[in-house]
């Protein structure tokens, strides 16, 4: 009997990706046949990549011993380990990004802040930071300015992460939150709120903006925000970008002591100052 393609991986494992229909009856006979296959071959970890189209196979591979790695919107992931080795699949991801911004007007000592519509500070009367979660494929540095934007038209570049901090179970009631808090400088200044999760937002003083009621009578918050005026009121150093490429050659960014970095670029650019003479 014909076995199922799969692609295989550096980790001795088969990815199989079904694209064509199947009846569940043949899929059960081949998924076996190649089972078995695979066994010989000494492969480990078997996924089978199953369309939104294609649930009528989910069945037959859980009897076959399958189990739910993942899903997205197009598709069920499914995960075998069918060697006699420690099992090593690694988990789902286990950690969403989320951000907040510091969009600071030096001239006036005003930071940008928002009230929500929906949500956990719906209806609080806290005003708080622009935030949001990064998205698949999006670095911090751009997904903040994109919030920002997002929700209160306000243009602005990102300057350097301030803090982060963990919070567990924070999303399903299982997932972690990794927040990072990020200074932004804007270039512009008139305000257009993102009607469908913005009431309000406006400029507000710094000291107003920490001084509130919510900011402190909760510890989290108040360091968070104590951090945002000290930023404002002297030279707090955090993590800047230096741009970067990893071992294939995707563009990336590492974030460092932003002192550290400002002499990486400066490094950087006198190299290609030199090399192009």
């Amino acid at each position: 009997m014909d076995i199922l393609i799969g692609e295989t991986d550096n980790y001795d494992g088969v990815t199989v990706t079904m694209n064509e229909p199947m009846d569940a009856e043949v899929f059960t006979h081949r998924l076996r046949a190649s089972l078995s296959h695979w066994r010989q071959e000494g492969k480990k970890g078997i996924w089978i990549k199953l369309p939104l189209g294609f649930a009528n196979l989910i069945e037959s591979a859980v009897t076959e011993g399958f189990r739910y790695h993942h899903a997205e919107p197009e598709y069920l992931m499914l995960v075998s380990w069918i060697s006699n080795t420690p099992d090593t699949i690694p988990a789902n991801a286990s950690h969403i990004v989320g951000v907040g911004a510091l969009v600071l007007n030096k001239s006036t000592r005003e930071v940008l802040v928002v009230q929500e519509k929906s949500g956990y500070f719906r209806d609080k009367n806290v005003w708080k930071l622009p935030t949001g979660v990064v998205h698949e494929g999006e670095d911090i540095c751009d997904g903040v300015a994109r919030e920002v934007e997002e929700e209160t038209g306000i243009i602005a570049d990102f300057v350097e992460v301030l803090s982060f901090r963990q919070s567990h179970k924070a999303f399903l009631k299982q997932k972690t939150d990794l927040f990072f808090l990020c200074v932004l400088t804007p270039r512009s200044y008139d305000i257009t709120e993102q009607k469908s999760e913005i009431l309000e937002a406006k400029w507000m003083p710094i000291k107003e903006y920490v001084d509130q009621p919510w900011n402190q009578k909760k510890e989290m918050f108040k360091i968070m925000a104590e951090i945002c005026e000290k930023k404002c009121d002297e030279d707090y150093v955090g993590f800047s970008t230096v741009e970067t490429v990893t071992g294939t050659g995707k563009k990336s960014f590492v974030y460092c002591n932003a002192d550290h970095a400002k002499s990486l670029k400066a490094t950087r650019d006198q190299a290609s100052s030199s090399s192009s003479l």
